[in-house]
């Protein structure tokens, strides 16, 4: 299909953003509205919203080529993981408290909760820092992932492709925020499914193989070698399969731009139905997505025959090359509209994360009546922006390595304060500050000592640091930190 009319489809897709961004503009008046749309938002929308931050070119582009052909179908336990650990139960587990806590302690970022739940100051700028630093590394690999993609496509130079693309997410939510990227990922996530389910279907039919056949890997077939090997075979072993379902299973509950969402929601009754919703949508997504990479043994048999880049296989390429090489033509429009959907929700949830933790916990912006505040939080978000492209434009090294750095150190320094502190009275703030700072240690620790690519061992390893530290010092430390508790809780401990 001519670049023509793939640029057509394009246009009109980001002319749809566009005028979402303007409409919700009006609705937007202050910090609160731009960052947790008023804690208005239905299900649907919530579950969606969920559902496409989790998801983006990076499993598209990065997680499922390289896993899938790594892996094989064993490759679908990550999937199951992602939904049923990191969508089913972080919502059953998580969504109310935090919707119900921050309202109480009138927190609207992780950080401003953090410090307010534990009533430790410092621990505010200090946790800002750290989303700030660490989302822009996974914002770039994401833009990587989708500026090869539009590459490919389109034949728009990478550097170009990157820099529009960035345009387009920083001008709808720069107008809109939080209702913008709610809504949009209403639609984005539509396409998605469509998307994928399309995409398993074409894919399965080209590999001969079948659905039922290659997912359950009952009988490799002679051409297809390594789709249903052991994990135990493999060069990547059994460890870095269990350390993948981990880290992208278990890691969310502590990531800053997922647990917002449950910040926004409507109510109780929206939290039950939007938990079934993004539940559905995760399994669905995931599962399709490394489906079709365990696929790609039918095309390139032998690492020989994957696409070549100036160090050897390149497995970014090897999702968006099987497309264009094995899919019809019209197909191609489907997949540049999935991924930019995928990628462009999760950008701009991003971007509105990282600059809400500038605006809101270190310059304190963050009155209903603050129009400085909205226009600080606005400018942050380009700002946020341009950066990310800066280290998206170093086309660092693989991209499932560089989203595995971010997630480690994020959820590793966030997810045993934060999940402690929900759940369980007796967190202290001692408890709270060994988790985050030796989370956060242990990740960066690790990632220098073992190299990229042990990336996601090291991580897990920095998520459980962090779970364990926060009760043990917490016990060893008791009563101390009972009165932000008792606030947080809204009755005596």
């Amino acid at each position: 299909m001519d670049p023509l009319t793939k640029g057509s489809a394009l246009i009109l897709y980001i002319a749809v953003m566009l005028v979402i961004g303007w409409w919700s503009m009006r609705r937007t008046r202050n910090v609160g509205d731009f960052f947790v749309g008023g804690r208005t938002i239905g299900p649907w929308i919530s579950a969606f919203a969920y559902g496409t931050t989790y998801f983006s070119a990076v499993l598209f582009v990065g997680f499922a080529g390289k896993l899938g052909w790594g892996f094989g179908t064993h490759v679908l336990w990550i999937a199951l993981g992602n939904g049923m650990v990191g969508t089913l139960l972080a919502w059953a587990v998580l969504a109310r408290p935090t919707r119900e806590m921050t309202a109480r302690l009138g927190a609207i970022t992780m950080p401003e909760f953090l410090a307010a739940r534990y009533g430790v100051g410092w621990l505010r700028p200090a946790a800002a820092l750290v989303v700030f630093l660490f989302l822009a590394p996974y914002s770039a690999s994401v833009y990587q992932g989708l500026g090869y993609l539009v590459e490919a496509n389109l034949g728009m130079g990478y550097t170009l492709a990157i820099i529009l693309m960035a345009a387009i997410t920083g001008i709808y939510l720069v107008m809109g925020g939080y209702f913008a990227v709610a809504l949009t990922d209403l639609i984005q996530g539509a396409l998605q499914v469509f998307g994928v389910v399309t995409m398993v279907l074409i894919i399965a039919k080209a590999s001969g193989l079948g659905l039922v056949g290659a997912a359950m890997g009952s009988a490799e077939p002679a051409n297809t070698p390594g789709l249903a090997t052991p994990p135990g075979a493999l060069v990547p072993g059994w460890l870095m399969l269990a350390s993948l379902v981990f880290m992208t299973s278990v890691g969310p509950w502590g990531l800053p731009q997922m647990v917002q969402k449950f910040y926004a929601i409507r109510d109780r009754d929206a939290i039950r139905r939007g938990m079934v919703v993004a539940t559905f949508f995760s399994l669905l997504i995931a599962g399709g997505a490394y489906y079709c990479g365990a696929l790609t043994h039918a095309f390139y048999p032998s690492a020989a025959a994957l696409p070549q880049g100036p160090a050897g296989p390149d497995f970014d390429r090897l999702i968006p090359d099987m497309l264009t090489a094995h899919a019809p033509e019209w197909f191609a429009i489907v997949v540049l509209l999935v991924v930019m959907a995928a990628s462009m929700s999760t950008l701009s949830s991003l971007v509105l994360v990282s600059s809400a933790a500038i605006t809101v916990d270190v310059l304190g912006r963050s009155r209903k009546d603050d129009r400085v505040g909205l226009l600080v939080m606005r400018l942050l978000c380009g700002v946020f922006v341009g950066l990310s492209v800066v280290i998206a434009m170093t086309r660092p090294a693989a991209i499932v390595n560089l989203m595995a750095m971010s997630w480690g150190c994020l959820a590793g320094a966030f997810i045993g304060p934060y999940v402690w502190g929900l759940l369980w009275r007796k967190a202290t703030p001692a408890g709270a500050i060994a988790g985050f700072v030796l989370g956060l240690a242990t990740a960066i620790t690790l990632f220098v000592l073992w190299g990229v690519p042990h990336s996601p061992v090291a991580a897990s390893c920095a998520i459980v640091v962090s779970l364990i530290a926060v009760p043990a010092v917490s016990l060893a430390s008791p009563g101390r930190g009972v009165e932000p508790a008792v606030r947080a809780f809204g009755d005596p401990a």
